[in-house]
């Protein structure tokens, strides 16, 4: 009988086109080439609707379903149930059904769980293999979180990372492995749950570098920004991403600027908030809100940076630039989770002077700049594939044991 693997996930994998759902994506691609999939995801809006039929096309089945649950409403069933609000914002009844019924009806010998909210579908009495790819410690996130803002907030923060790291333990110890995006997550993870390396591992992002390559044909940006370009990339409606280029318009730049009077700070990103918009009120401040093709950005850029103060995991957006052998200025948080040297692949800027020194030297050193960026682009090239970064998939799902098991 045929391994078939039932793969939840809390965004559709479609378009991969933020960190997320990249991953998943990538997981998802490799692991049907293995086995049947079907799919239970959730859409945030009509565009990811879109790819249903496409779904349809790929896999065994396919069950997408509108979240449209709000923040209010997750946190008030958060508050009446004792659960955390990451988990409520995930609940459906619908979905649970489905899960339900999909394993009833079908074979499913492989339950694979992608973020840790859909660990709350996974029946008890499954029989059969459970992956859980949590990607990062969410719970860690929040108990950052809870040590800023107001009373209020610091309140709710402290306890949705209590009740969640809770709820992680739970689900790591209901599956037969834990996955984490870099070793320094996992690490994270052994020490929090009592865990062991052989339940939590790492599973690395990798990179696509044919897409990523700055030898591609890539159209220029549709906008004219004027001077020497800093970058930055990602969603901006995340929390990290918000803080971080708010504090590196508003300190950084000035500096910057004082030596090198054109230089301009791109903020790329669909979804900024009125924070990041008014933004554009600092002089060499550029939103552009949503674009067609973020290559044509990094293309452009001169620089780029990700001065993250709270990044779990490995960050895309720093994989990408290096991909497109740019020069990029990160934090510590933002380099944590990446296999890179500073000075080498990257520069590890330590503090907001020592950020806004690093670009003006790259900016003011075209020849940094190039052997920078091209060291980066080969060390991608050398250790961050998603076919080697996906490998030891094949191992942990066990297919051939599944299937003897169910034979039986």
């Amino acid at each position: 009988m045929m391994a078939e693997i039932l793969f939840l996930a809390h965004r559709i994998p479609w378009p991969a086109d933020r960190g997320d759902k990249i991953r998943s994506h990538n997981i998802l691609h490799f692991l049907a080439a293995l086995a049947p999939i079907h799919i239970g995801a959730f859409a945030d809006d009509e565009r990811d609707l879109g790819f249903t039929t496409e779904l349809d096309k790929l896999f065994s089945s396919a069950h997408i379903e509108m979240r449209s649950k709000g923040n209010v409403k997750a946190g008030f069933e958060a508050l009446t149930s004792g659960q955390p609000v990451s988990v409520c914002a995930f609940h459906s009844q619908v979905m649970a059904d489905w899960v339900n019924a999909k394993i009833a009806s079908s074979k499913i010998t492989h339950i694979f769980v992608f973020s840790g909210q859909m660990a709350q579908y996974v029946p008890a009495g499954f029989k059969g293999q459970v992956i859980t790819d949590f990607v990062d410690v969410d719970s860690a996130k929040f108990e950052s979180y809870a040590q800023q803002g107001n009373p209020i907030m610091r309140w709710i923060n402290k306890r949705e990372g209590r009740l969640l790291s809770n709820f992680e333990k739970q689900a790591a110890n209901r599956s037969d492995y834990s996955l984490f995006v870099s070793e320094a997550e996992a690490n994270l993870f052994r020490d929090r749950s009592g865990l062991g390396s052989l339940k939590v591992q790492a599973l690395s992002n990798g990179i696509d570098t044919v897409f990523y390559d700055p030898r591609a044909a890539i159209a220029p940006p549709k906008r004219r920004v004027q001077g020497p370009m800093i970058i930055f990339t990602g969603q901006m409606d995340y929390r990290p991403n918000i803080e971080a280029v708010c504090e590196f318009a508003t300190n950084a730049m000035p500096v910057i600027r004082k030596s090198i009077r054109n230089a301009q700070f791109v903020i790329v990103g669909r979804n900024p908030t009125a924070a990041v918009l008014a933004l554009r009120s600092i002089p060499g401040v550029t939103v552009t809100g949503a674009v067609d093709d973020v290559r044509s950005w990094l293309l452009a850029a001169d620089v780029v940076v990700a001065p993250l103060r709270i990044a779990r995991g490995i960050q895309n957006k720093v994989l990408e630039a290096m991909a497109m052998a740019k020069a990029v200025v990160v934090s510590p948080a933002a380099a944590e989770g990446i296999d890179a040297r500073d000075g080498a692949h990257f520069i590890v800027a330590h503090d907001r002077a020592s950020e806004a020194e690093m670009v003006i030297k790259l900016l003011s050193d075209s020849t940094l700049r190039t052997r920078l960026g091209s060291s980066a682009r080969g060390h991608v090239i050398g250790h961050y594939s998603w076919s080697k970064c996906l490998a030891k998939l094949s191992d942990l799902m066990q297919l051939d044991f599944a299937v003897q098991e169910a034979a039986e």
